[in-house]
């Protein structure tokens, strides 16, 4: 049985085994002789304890695991020994033979140069470009985002640390966390030697160490893992900018348009109009959750391929938020099949009434409206709120269809089809009889509302209104030109009034209208133009024949015929002569 003694180190602590504890403890004091009189020392010593600390805390899962004897020698394996990391002149020369770790960078902010928060510095450190153009290239994506960068940098302020010791600054700037480097970058900052270490092309004397054939495969080797890299990279700003775009756009909408029913919105009424089955406040909080949850783990997974040392949100919130997007996800499923269900049926209620216009009278047909309501003419399918003379709340549209037809009868006919959807046919019924539509008949002039109007507590279920006028063959037809919306119906509503019949008067024949000062369609003249001629050539019996058709008629190598009848059996021409051309 080992005993183990718990020590504090770097401000973290950590139980050890005795042997382990005696080994660190020789290996500490070891490197304390080593900077005896270098400048610098305590705030060199102190960073090695934490590296040393860092990289007790990576290999141990939990809090309460002892740290053995094992992990000591992986971490001085890692440090280096301290005999090795003398910083003389001779670590220039080209028997340096110290190992080095392998450099990895980390994303830290950089408090040594930075403006704001040090994130384009830290940035620039990481991606190997330059601080400058991470600075413009903020500015330009803040422009061009109408400032949802700043939420990003916000993030990244946030979430990435900052590189306050020694240790940290080497691993932001790629170089190998060890006593060497420590030492370097310490003393950096008591005399002018920066440019001398920096300077130093540590990968030309490793390189020299090794033959010429594997220099060349470890330099491809890198160039393939420099690129794998960079495409990683590349895809995790790509999630980035995925996930902070879409969550600044939710949070957008949720404190916009999710507002309603909490924040009293103008069109809070419309969101009511359109029953959702649900406050509009709570179907956004819905949304939000719903969508933002994947995209926040989108965004998470972005930034933990950029920041490796990034704290994890832990198991718990990630269930807890698993648990709450499926949470939403059913109840906003639940809501969408209760809608459609609210439009699975409609029904019709029709009212037919008789005119008395007999096939000798003119009838004038024309659109009125209320000023209360609407000052225009325009057939539309979409529901608006407005106020009547009392001052109640209704619900009004323009979807309002006129179709004129012929008919045998000796008097003309109206009929209102008023049509709505309803989660069931009686539900779609009752809906329909109280639409509200009215029209009226004076002197001869049939005045049609424009619009229609349904109760509010009804909500809107696409309801709307057919005229149909059934006018007597011989009646004479007057249509004002503010209906012209009103008829363009679809082709099977056996509508005979035609575009541009308005302000004409109209003669109702059998199954169509006939319009003596109608403009005649230039389009439906096939021979107007001379440019309206077809030329080909045939060769028949081994002859080339040429034909022409236009205006004129035909001709077959620039003479007349009567006709050109093309078979199974092959061609034949009639010419006027009355022979023929097989």
């Amino acid at each position: 049985m080992n005993k183990t003694v718990n020590i504090n180190l770097a401000g973290f602590f950590f139980h050890l085994d005795e042997e382990a504890y005696n080994k660190l403890q020789r290996y500490l004091e070891a490197i304390k002789r080593s900077f005896t009189d270098a400048q610098g020392r305590d705030e060199i010593i102190h960073d090695i304890e934490a590296r040393i600390s860092e990289l007790f805390s990576e290999k141990i899962e939990t809090d309460n695991q002892v740290i053995t004897l094992k992990e000591v020698d992986e971490v001085i394996a890692v440090m280096g020994q301290p005999e090795d990391y003398q910083l003389d002149d001779e670590i220039f020369e080209d028997d340096y033979s110290s190992k080095k770790q392998p450099n990895y960078k980390q994303l830290y902010r950089d408090p040594d140069h930075k403006y704001i928060g040090g994130v384009s510095s830290g940035l620039g450190h990481y991606l190997g470009i330059d601080a400058l153009w991470m600075r413009l290239l903020w500015v330009l994506l803040t422009i061009f985002s109408s400032g949802a960068f700043i939420l990003i940098y916000i993030v990244f302020w946030i979430f990435v640390p900052e590189a306050h010791t020694t240790a940290e600054k080497l691993a932001m700037r790629g170089e190998a966390v060890n006593i060497s480097n420590i030492e370097k970058k310490v003393r950096e900052g008591f005399d002018t030697v920066a440019s001398k270490v920096k300077d130093v092309n540590y990968d030309q004397y490793s390189n020299k160490a090794k033959s010429g054939v594997s220099a060349i495969v470890e330099a491809i080797g890198k160039i393939i893992m420099f690129c794998l890299k960079v495409f990683v990279k590349i895809i995790g700003v790509f999630l980035l900018l995925i996930g902070g775009v879409t969550l600044i756009a939710l949070f957008i909408g949720l404190f916009s348009v999710g507002t309603f029913g909490i924040i009293d919105a103008p069109w809070t009424d419309y969101v009511e109009m359109a029953n959702v089955g649900a406050p509009i406040w709570v179907v956004s909080i819905l949304i939000f959750f719903a969508v933002g949850i994947p995209f926040f783990f989108v965004f998470y997974l972005g930034l933990k391929i950029l920041v490796k040392k990034l704290k994890s949100i832990g198991t718990t919130a990630k269930f807890v938020l698993l648990g709450l997007w499926l949470v939403c996800l059913s109840v906003l499923v639940a809501l969408g099949i209760r809608q459609a269900t609210q439009r699975a049926f409609d029904a019709d209620v029709v009212k037919t009434e008789i005119l008395p216009i007999t096939p000798n009278d003119t009838l004038s047909v024309r659109m009125k409206n209320n000023p209360l309501y609407n000052q225009g003419y325009y057939k539309h399918g979409d529901f608006k709120i407005k106020y009547d003379s009392n001052g109640n709340k209704i619900l009004y549209t323009q979807d309002v269809a006129l179709i004129v037809r012929s008919t045998q009868d000796s008097v003309a006919s109206i009929q209102v089809l008023k049509n709505s959807e309803g989660s069931d046919y009686n539900d779609a019924k009752r809906f329909a009889s109280n639409i509200e539509y009215n029209y009226t008949f004076t002197n001869n002039t049939l005045a049609l509302d424009s619009y229609l109007t349904a109760n509010p507590l009804d909500k809107f279920h696409d309801q709307e209104v057919e005229v149909t006028l059934f006018l007597p063959v011989g009646t004479t037809l007057y249509v004002d030109k503010n209906a012209s919306s009103y008829h363009r119906n679809n082709w099977n509503s056996n509508d005979i009034l035609e575009h541009d019949m308005e302000e004409h008067y109209l003669t109702i024949a059998k199954d169509k209208i006939i319009c003596e000062t109608c403009p005649i369609d230039e389009d439906d003249d096939d021979w107007d133009s001379d440019d309206d001629e077809i030329n080909a050539r045939l060769n028949i019996n081994n002859q080339e024949v040429e034909v022409k058709i236009n205006k004129n008629g035909v001709e077959v190598n620039k003479e007349k015929v009567n006709s050109i009848k093309i078979d199974e059996n092959g061609i034949e021409i009639n010419k006027v002569s009355n022979d023929s051309l097989n």
